[in-house]
């Protein structure tokens, strides 16, 4: 595996996630998968209780690798210009000008996406599709390393907007955090004596390592029967009983990506099945849609992919 001109991209990735766990405890799985959406440039779900960390870990993240961050706080009454920006009429100038809306940062956190409209929601779509938004009928190209972490409560139902599938597709990966150890809690509470420990969080890497390892996926093999495994996978989504939309060709895609972005981590130049294996669940349960009466009957979209996980053979 090629190295950058001071660290090779295992140690990149260490280095990160050290600095991470420094502040999030007992979360290396998650903090393992939201880095491989982000060098994949995927961007990610998080769906869990209250008060599990979502909103820290994506400030953690940004913060470690010196990126801006923005967080948007969804209510029913945010409205797409509040998200995008709006252009305002300037008198001095005899014109309209652009004033950017938060959008317009390198790693945006969409807190309680739900909670907005699905117009609303809505504004996210051709930005997390292309990293462009349109305004007025004009173009305006998103920052670099734009990736957006948006957070939903899965228990909560009065006043949210399911997203639809359409807006679901567009997330590499959805996951969720769940509750420490007590041991790793009673560490949360000692990390938190005096303050919270992300008051004193610095950048462990530059803009340049995060450039190195984003270039470093595509050098990343994959052979052909490990393709066709990803194929199979998703396309027995959609063969699935019970399953009314399977998995589209952006969750092969998808799990493409992630899978070289964790063989990157493992020092590896190909990819294995256990790669695929690790985010499959993550990469193509949300997309999934459980027709009435399956769901009825208690079939969940993990459910069937973990049982497909179990069918489908392995590449040797």
């Amino acid at each position: 595996m090629n190295t950058s001109a001071e660290l090779s991209a295992v140690e990149i990735y260490q280095k990160i996630t050290a600095n991470i766990e420094s502040v999030i405890r007992g979360q290396s799985a998650a903090i393992r998968k939201l880095l491989a959406g982000f060098v994949a440039e995927g961007h990610v779900l998080l769906e869990d209780f209250p008060g599990t960390g979502k909103t820290t870990l994506a400030k953690t993240l940004a913060l470690s690798i010196g990126l801006d961050f923005k967080r948007i706080q969804f209510t029913p009454d945010l409205l797409p210009s509040d998200i995008l920006g709006v252009s305002i009429y300037d008198q001095s100038n005899n014109a309209f000008r652009f004033h950017r809306g938060p959008i317009f940062t390198n790693i945006l956190l969409a807190d309680e996406i739900n909670r907005a409209s699905p117009r609303t929601q809505s504004a996210l779509l051709e930005a997390m599709a292309e990293s462009q938004v349109s305004v007025d009928g004009k173009l305006h190209r998103l920052e670099d390393h734009f990736f957006v972490i948006a957070t939903q409560n899965p228990i909560e139902s009065a006043g949210t907007y399911p997203l639809p599938e359409a807006q679901m597709d567009r997330f590499a990966l959805m996951f969720s955090l769940g509750y420490v150890k007590p041991e790793e809690e009673i560490a949360i509470l000692d990390d938190q004596r005096q303050k919270h420990p992300i008051e004193d969080l610095q950048p462990c890497v530059s803009r340049k390592d995060i450039l190195f390892l984003k270039k470093q996926i595509p050098e990343v093999a994959m052979s052909d029967e490990m393709k066709r495994y990803i194929v199979d996978l998703v396309q027995e989504t959609r063969k699935s009983p019970g399953v009314a939309i399977g998995g589209s060709p952006r969750a092969s895609l998808s799990i493409m990506r992630i899978a070289k972005s964790l063989a990157l981590f493992d020092g590896l130049d190909f990819v294995t099945p256990e790669h695929v294996q690790e985010v499959a669940v993550e990469v193509i349960a949300h997309r999934l849609v459980i027709d009435s009466q399956a769901r009825f009957s208690g079939v969940t979209p993990t459910a069937v992919v973990e049982e497909i996980l179990k069918t489908v053979p392995v590449p040797a």
